[in-house]
């Protein structure tokens, strides 16, 4: 199993490497050079099974014998061991024929918990086996920072800075990210939108000279490794609803594409989904370039649904290699006009996504309505960027059973909750001193030099 750039110009990696490389020298992402199929009765053979066993058997073919299979399923016994569900990522019915899959049974109450605990877990055990210490830098929106704090708090080898937009996420969400006591974990709050972190920490993966000094690696979705983890759960909680002997379609909220394309992968290893939908908030730049044909960044808007407050979203450049013909120039050459604000997707492109992927969006006044009715119609509360992809999926209503992802706790945002429902949901038990414990962050300019000065010194002590 080889990884190969979406630019088409850095070499050919295995999986351990594309994992610790993050992103690819030519700027691109990593994606496998071929998606293993899982034959239909495989996938069948899936339901039922614990999620630790699901995971050894989606994961596996992409792993090219990385990871002996007794130390990789200890891998991903230790990644789940804390989540607070026993069946990790269980599906609650929201009403005929629809599902929520709630994602935020782990340790920092968010969906990146299943792709972070086990990436920090791989990371943990190929470090060990050559001695090597890295820097891991990483932005977020607001969940992918704790969760990568939390995942490699306190390893030996391992320093983690995260970027986050100063005054743009939720306040469970930062202090998520500042109260960690642990030395080796690092926040820092940028001025600016997460479009600018992303792009800072792309600058400085970029920067080659910057990149090996300090041994630099990336857990945004930016790396391969993160993306499988999700393929996971999809393929949970299909077979669970009787794939592959039906499909089953899937609404997905998102705003850096790392999610749904998640979807895709599993998709293309064989199972049978027969709707794979886009819901985006107010920030619709993969709704507007859906329908329209033009991927236009038009300026971040502050929302209740942060951290889909995006505007580039870095995996639609892997969903728009596939649908370029894996052709790495042409990506290159969009990517180049990304950076002047947008391009205009090939029709031929354009097809392929269209024929791929659905789309919806969903307004702020749509998005607190829908908490509430869902409250008052199941009982069930949910998170803003959840009634985001709620209130899309309703709107895709089809013969299949659709699958909505339930991205993070609704505790995560409690005054966008409580302003909508009048509940203001309670953190669990394990997290309530989290406004208690004392914050230690750093405040820096949107600036690249200032951040890695900051790296630089922070590592050098080490």
């Amino acid at each position: 199993m080889r990884y190969i750039s979406t630019r088409g110009q850095a070499p050919a990696l295995t999986f351990g490497e594309a994992m610790m490389t993050g992103l690819a020298r030519d700027g691109g992402l990593y994606v496998p050079e071929t998606v293993p199929v899982m034959p239909r009765e495989e996938i069948a053979a899936l339901a039922g099974l614990p999620y630790e066993e699901i995971a050894f058997r989606v994961m596996k073919p992409f792993l090219g014998g990385f990871f002996a299979d007794d130390e990789f399923k200890g891998l991903i016994a230790k990644a789940y061991a804390g989540f607070g569900h026993a069946a990790r990522a269980p599906l609650v019915q929201l009403g005929p024929n629809h599902f929520l899959l709630e994602l935020f049974h782990g340790p920092t109450l968010a969906f990146k918990d299943f792709a972070m605990q086990l990436i920090g877990q791989m990371m943990q055990a190929a470090l060990a086996k050559t001695g090597e210490r890295i820097t891991i830098v990483g932005a977020t929106s607001g969940d992918t920072g704790s969760a990568a704090m939390e995942a490699f708090r306190g390893l030996a080898n391992v320093d983690v800075f995260i970027l986050y937009p100063h005054g743009r996420v939720s306040e469970v969400q930062r202090r998520q990210m500042t109260t960690p006591a642990e030395a080796n974990v690092h926040a820092i709050a940028i001025d600016g939108t997460f479009d600018d972190a992303q792009a800072r920490v792309k600058d400085m993966f970029n920067d080659f000279a910057f990149r090996d000094g300090v041994r630099l690696a990336g857990v945004n979705s930016i790396n391969w490794a993160r993306v499988l983890a999700q393929v996971v759960y999809y393929f949970a909680s299909a077979t669970a609803l009787g794939a592959p002997h039906r499909a089953v379609s899937f609404t997905v909220p998102t705003g850096n594409f790392g999610d749904i394309f998640a979807g895709y992968i599993a998709r293309k290893m064989g199972l049978p989904i027969a709707e794979l939908v886009i819901a985006t908030n107010q920030n619709d730049i993969l709704d507007r370039a859906l329908k329209g044909g033009e991927y236009r960044t038009n300026g971040v808007r502050p929302s209740i649904s942060p951290s889909m407050d995006i505007q580039v979203s870095s995996n639609f450049e892997r969903a728009l290699f596939d649908a370029y013909g894996r052709d790495g120039a042409a990506v290159a050459a969009l990517m180049a006009e990304m950076k002047e604000g947008g391009f205009t997707i090939s029709q031929g492109a354009l097809q392929m996504l269209r024929e791929t992927f659905t789309s919806g969006r969903c307004s702020e006044e749509e998005t607190s309505a829908t908490i509430a009715r869902t409250l008052a119609a199941s009982g069930e509360l949910l998170c803003p960027h959840s009634a985001v992809g709620v209130k899309v999926a309703e709107e895709h209503p089809g013969a299949t059973p659709m699958i909505t992802l339930a991205t993070a706790h609704p505790a995560k945002f409690p005054d966008a909750v409580e302003a909508a429902s009048g509940i203001r949901p309670a953190l669990p038990p394990r997290m309530a001193d989290l406004f208690d414990r004392p914050e230690r962050v750093t405040r820096l300019p949107n600036d690249l030099a200032t951040l890695q000065a900051h790296i630089r010194e922070r590592t050098a002590r080490k």
